[in-house]
């Protein structure tokens, strides 16, 4: 008897549909053999899955079976295939009733003792299968369910699950559409001083423009940036989706759980890997960091001490907003749509911008600012140099302005570039740049003189003048961009200037 299960499997952040076609054979020695290029968990797959059934009270079939996973061209990954596989047997050895599994799509991975484990991927799983009843495990279920709805079937157990299958007892109870918990965030009243810095943080948030910020420990970089979640504005349902499926498919849990509402936020470490960073592997094509913070923010502190091969390999997600991972036998595009916030020392012993008290030769300083290339912080709109707090902001001073303040200027400019039909000015195409930034003859002549003088390239041209529109529209100044907007987003870009000088010598 032959018996076909339908499954699916993550490649990347998307799933593909998967047929699990099982064959029981009176002819032949008993055996259990795996076709379809499996890979070696897969192959695995047999020995728990056989372990399950005879731990649930099921029989083992002396049988040949021979397992089929469809399409054979594509090289099957990971343990989600496990439960489909015991349901085929169940069903090619007439155990389980075939009407049972009809209209039903399986996933889950199997314990010995037939209990269903939760799995990585189960979001975008759920989406590719939610033409069907999706059975899943039930510690996943509600996470499946937000995108599924009311088909996801629930169990604990292969005992239970086939029970509920024949109509005996009834699934697991899913909980449906439920919300991520709000996460407290941290406010921008609590950064003393540092103007400059918290105007960078409005312009950066406003048009989605990227920020480096440069300045000695304890000057507030990390402050600052860990604020400018709070004032860009929430997800849009088709980027929570989006976001569920990249951190589904890294096998973690959005903060809070549930369907996420605020823009994530990452930190990695400056050890981390290139391919932790931008993603990738070897059979699994796992989301990096990169695709963990896409619709929100990516925050590399101490940038200086990423190594430059690794700071590289994030231009072309800069420019594209994806990450096209390919491999010598699969490939695969991840969403890398973010918001990226460096912060470095001036130099490697921290107080470069402190008269008198730097430690580092011309050689050492000019090592650490050569790790960023001139294409990389080209790709950085602003770029801020930060000094430490005056004593007196600091003992007397009075809060800075709320979160929620620039957040109601940072809505507004958000919307002036959605009546443009982008989500952002920093998305604004450089075809529609006269039309969209109309600059006055002040404006336009010191954007030539800059030209002129080699101070900004074309790339830096094109993404000054959407600074200079973001900041008139936080502004309020209306459609044509003056020479104080093209003035201060010149200033913005500053400490970039700097670092290349140092980077040279």
């Amino acid at each position: 008897m032959i018996a076909s299960i339908s499954s699916a499997i993550l490649h990347g952040v998307e799933g593909r549909p998967v047929s699990v076609e099982v064959h029981a054979s009176e002819q032949g020695l008993p055996g259990f053999m795996i076709v379809g290029l499996p890979d070696a968990a897969v192959r695995e797959s047999r020995d728990r899955v056989r372990a399950a059934l005879l731990s649930s009270g099921f029989e083992w079939p002396q049988r040949r079976m021979t397992v089929n996973l469809a399409p054979s061209g594509i090289k099957k990954g990971g343990v989600w295939l496990d439960l489909p596989m015991a349901v085929g047997v169940l069903v090619a050895s007439e155990q389980l009733p075939v009407r049972c599994a009809n209209g039903k799509a399986f996933v889950g991975e199997l314990g010995l003792d037939g209990a269903l484990r939760q799995v990585p991927g189960i979001v975008p799983l759920a989406a590719v299968l939610s033409d069907r009843d999706v059975v899943v495990p039930s510690s996943c279920a509600a996470e499946a369910a937000l995108v599924a709805g009311g088909k996801i079937r629930a169990a604990s157990g292969l005992a239970e699950l086939v029970e509920a299958l024949q109509e005996r007892t009834p699934w697991d109870k899913v909980v449906h559409g439920e919300r991520a918990a709000p996460l407290p965030q941290l406010d921008l009243s609590d950064v003393r001083g540092q103007l400059a810095g918290r105007r960078a943080l409005e312009v950066a948030a406003a048009g989605e423009h990227h920020l480096l910020l440069v300045g000695p420990p304890g000057s507030g970089k990390t402050m600052l940036a860990t604020r400018l979640p709070g004032l860009l504005p929430p997800l849009g349902p088709k980027e929570a989706l989006e976001v569920m499926q990249a951190w589904s498919a890294a096998g973690l849990r959005v903060p809070g759980g549930g369907f996420p509402e605020r823009p994530p936020f990452r930190a990695p470490h400056h050890g981390a890997t290139e391919v932790a960073l931008v993603g990738g592997g070897t059979a699994w094509l796992r989301p990096g960091e990169v695709s963990l913070s896409h619709c929100g923010v990516l925050f590399l502190d101490e940038l200086g001490e990423f190594p430059a091969t690794v700071l590289d390999s994030l231009r072309q997600p800069l420019e594209e907003g994806v990450v096209h991972v390919s491999r010598a036998r699969s490939s695969a595009d991840l969403p890398a749509r973010f918001l990226l916030i460096g912060a470095m020392n001036p130099c490697p012993c921290g107080e470069g911008s402190v008269a008198g008290a730097c430690r580092c030769s011309d050689r050492d300083r000019a090592r650490y600012t050569r790790r960023l290339s001139g294409p990389l912080l080209d790709r950085f709109d602003l770029a801020v140099s930060l000094s430490r707090p005056d004593v007196e902001d600091l003992v007397t001073g009075s809060p800075g302005e709320p979160s929620e303040a620039a957040a109601e200027r940072v809505s507004f400019a958000r919307l002036e570039a959605a009546a443009r039909g982008v989500r952002c000015n920093s998305e604004l195409p450089m075809s529609s740049l006269e039309e969209l930034v109309p600059l006055t003859p002040e404006a336009a002549a010191l954007l030539e003189r800059r030209l002129r003088s080699g101070v900004l390239s074309a790339r830096g041209f094109h993404r000054l003048r959407r600074v200079a529109r973001t900041i008139a529209d936080l502004d309020r100044a209306g459609p044509v961009v003056g020479e104080r907007q093209v003035a201060e987003s010149l200033s913005l870009r500053e400490a970039r200037a700097t670092l290349l000088v140092e980077a040279r010598t």
